[in-house]
Order: structure tokens, then C-alpha cells, then sequence
């Protein structure tokens, strides 16, 4: 089997380019014959297509990017197979993708969205984002490496430590686990709430929104941004630094922090919903909060990135759910059982270890990418 996979390559540290770089990595392991390539390189692309004939292109994206990983290798004569998340709904590109013998998705949630909005369910498998285990693994707290980074962030080592991480942070819950922090300030032990962002343009004025709240809460002093452009090999340590990892997502089709946070053995607090109802267990590896509230829209604006017009309105037939809260007062009692319990955080964080091992490690990612390619397209 010889396989083109297309994505943010060289890889970047986000997360498409993380889920791309994996399964690259897992293949090699595996003994495939793979390449990776920029999913918008269309020269070394085309180059690809020509010397290496793969059987089989894998992209990495969304939607947004069908003429990148499905059109332009369809040009050649290259079998497309796009592994695809969603953002809340399919604007564009349904006929083309509805005519693909195979699409990959991210979770049975994201499957949900892409057949709500015209895909044929029967063509789409879901296939989970790999994690590294070996990298993100349980250390101790005595270990100098995670040691500096509670130092660093002015975390002493008798409080308690709860990290959300994310391009930004309200998109990723944190606005409502700042209110139930609020809810149970006085009862729980002492505590630091770390918000790791991204720094971008967009994330600016949410960032300052975020904090504004905590003023607002009277919390403002346990709330600590960190803003810094980090590598991957920094994010292990960083994770192993916190007691509990809390990310009660507003709009989540995996959820790979999440997973990281369990291969490190950290208790975790998500929503009740959306792709994490693949990765996490209630009770077992993570405490999920019920839905307090569906955001709904009629209509969006959409442009250029979509493959439209620029201001293109796209008016829903029904109407659409493009975002989620979690319950704060669900939120605010997990912590509590989680921040007074040091046995319960343990056993949580085993399971999850355990979990993500068996079912969502790169290597075990990549076998099952190889047997969907035998089953569904005859690929060797």
C-alpha cells in the first residue's frame, strides 16, 4: 500500500497538523509505504502523483478543504480519501463528497453532522486522532521538568492546579469553569486555574473578555493566561504540571487535549456531548457536564474559505445547533469531588491512561487506517 498523506506539513502545533503528522508517523511504524505532503503544496502535490503513484491520498481538514484534498488529486487520477472534522455544519462541497466511495471522520459526532447536512452515512467510517503515548505519559510531580513549568507559571507546589488548553480558552469551556470555580471558591482547596492560549489576533479581545470575567467573579488573582508560542515537546510536561485537566468544550469533534490529558493520567471534565462521548468514559476516565444550552442559528455568512462569494448567506432549512454550554453547576461539583479527593484523581487518571493506550495510540490509529483502506477499497 503506498499512501500520500496531506496536511500542515512540515507540521505545525496545532491540532490538524498533529492528527496529520501521527498517522504519517504510524504508517512508517507500521511498515506502510507513506509520504506526507503540504495539503496546499499543489506542485510537490502534483510531483508526488507522478513518481510516487500512491494508491491511496489521505487529507487532513475540514469541509472547507475539499478543493485542496479531494479536487486537486481527483484531477490526477488519485484516489481521495479525506479524514475530516466539522465546525458545527457542511456549508459547501455536499456533492462532491457525497460522491467518495470513503470519507473518514473524526467521531461518531462529527458522522452525525456531515449526514445531517446531505452526506450519505453509509460511505463515512470514523476513524479517532492518534496520541503519542510514549511522549504524553504520566511523570511525577517530583520530576525538574514538571516542576519548572509549575515554577514558571507561579504555581506553588500545595495548591491545586486545573489547565484548559486551546487555540483559545472560552471556546474550550473556560468561561464556565471560571463560574463554577466562583461557585465553590471558599469551600475548596487552595487553587490556580491555567488557561494555555494560543497567541493570535483573533484570541485577543476573547482573552481579555475571559479575564474581565474573573475580575468580574472576584477570581482574578487564581486565573493565569499564558499566552507564549510552545512546541509539542513542551506540552507533555505542561499537562503533567496540572491535577486536573478541564475542558468543557463548546464545540469539540474530538477533542485532542482531552486525550493527552487522560495518556497522562489527569483526571478530565468535558460536556456531555459531541466527540467526547468517543473519548471519554462518565465516571470512569472523566465527569461530563449535562447541556445547559444549545446555541442556535438560521442562517451564517460565509466566503471565500467556503468556496463561496464573500458575505454568502446560507439559510437553514431547520435550524442549527452551532454550539454547546456545559452546566456550571456540574461543572462546579465535579471540581469539588475531584479537588478533595487526591485517590479519586488517581484512579481516574489510571483509567484514562489505560483507555487512550488500548484504543487512541498513533500505532493503533494507523492499523486501523490501513484495515478501513483493505475493507472498503480493496487497497493491500
Amino acid at each position: 500500500m503506498k499512501v500520500l498523506v496531506l496536511y500542515d506539513y512540515p507540521p505545525s502545533p496545532g491540532g490538524l497538523a498533529t492528527q496529520g503528522d501521527l498517522l504519517y508517523r504510524g504508517l512508517l511504524e507500521t511498515g506502510v509505504d507513506a509520504h506526507a505532503v503540504n495539503f496546499e503544496s499543489a506542485q510537490e502535490k502534483e510531483w508526488y502523483y507522478r513518481w510516487f503513484e500512491p494508491d491511496v491520498v489521505v487529507g487532513i481538514g475540514y469541509w472547507g478543504h475539499t478543493p485542496q484534498l479531494v479536487l486537486h488529486p481527483q484531477r490526477y487520477g488519485v484516489q481521495p480519501v479525506p479524514w475530516l472534522v466539522a465546525d458545527g455544519y457542511i456549508a459547501n462541497y455536499q456533492e462532491v463528497l457525497d460522491a467518495l466511495p470513503l470519507i473518514l471522520v473524526t467521531s461518531n459526532w462529527v458522522k452525525e453532522m456531515y449526514v445531517r447536512d446531505g452526506i450519505s452515512g453509509d460511505k463515512i467510517e470514523v476513524l479517532p486522532v492518534g496520541c503519542d503515548t510514549d511522549v504524553f505519559a504520566p511523570f511525577s510531580k517530583d520530576d525538574p521538568k514538571v516542576l519548572s513549568v509549575r515554577e514558571s507559571l507561579g504555581v506553588s507546589p500545595d495548591q491545586l492546579m486545573i489547565l484548559t488548553v486551546g487555540g483559545d480558552a472560552a471556546s474550550k469551556g473556560a468561561q464556565e469553569v471560571m463560574q463554577a470555580l466562583a461557585i465553590i471558591d471558599t469551600k475548596a482547596p487552595d487553587w490556580k486555574y491555567v488557561c494555555k492560549v494560543w497567541p493570535q489576533p483573533r484570541t485577543k479581545l476573547q482573552n481579555l473578555a475571559d479575564l474581565e470575567l474573573a475580575t468580574t467573579l472576584g477570581i482574578e488573582k487564581n486565573v493565569i493566561y499564558t499566552t507564549n508560542i510552545v512546541s509539542r515537546k513542551f506540552m507533555p510536561y505542561l499537562i503533567d504540571a496540572c491535577d486536573i485537566y478541564a475542558a468543557p468544550s463548546r464545540l469539540e469533534g474530538f477533542g485532542m487535549p482531552q486525550v493527552e490529558a487522560g495518556a497522562c493520567g489527569k483526571p478530565v471534565i468535558g460536556i456531555n456531548a459531541m466527540g467526547m462521548l468517543d473519548t471519554l468514559v462518565h465516571g470512569e476516565t472523566a465527569f461530563l457536564a449535562n447541556i445547559a444550552q444549545q446555541i442556535v442559528v438560521n442562517e451564517v455568512t460565509v466566503g471565500d474559505e467556503s468556496g463561496f462569494e464573500d458575505r454568502h448567506r446560507v439559510i437553514f432549512q431547520s435550524p442549527r445547533t452551532v454550539d454547546y454550554r456545559a452546566s456550571v453547576h456540574d461543572i462546579a461539583n465535579y471540581l469539588m469531588d475531584l479537588m478533595t479527593d487526591a485517590a479519586l484523581r488517581e484512579k481516574m487518571g489510571k483509567a484514562a491512561r489505560e483507555r487512550v493506550v488500548k484504543h487512541f495510540d498513533y500505532r493503533v490509529v494507523a492499523k486501523r487506517f490501513v484495515q478501513l483502506m483493505n475493507d472498503t477499497l480493496g487497497i493491500q
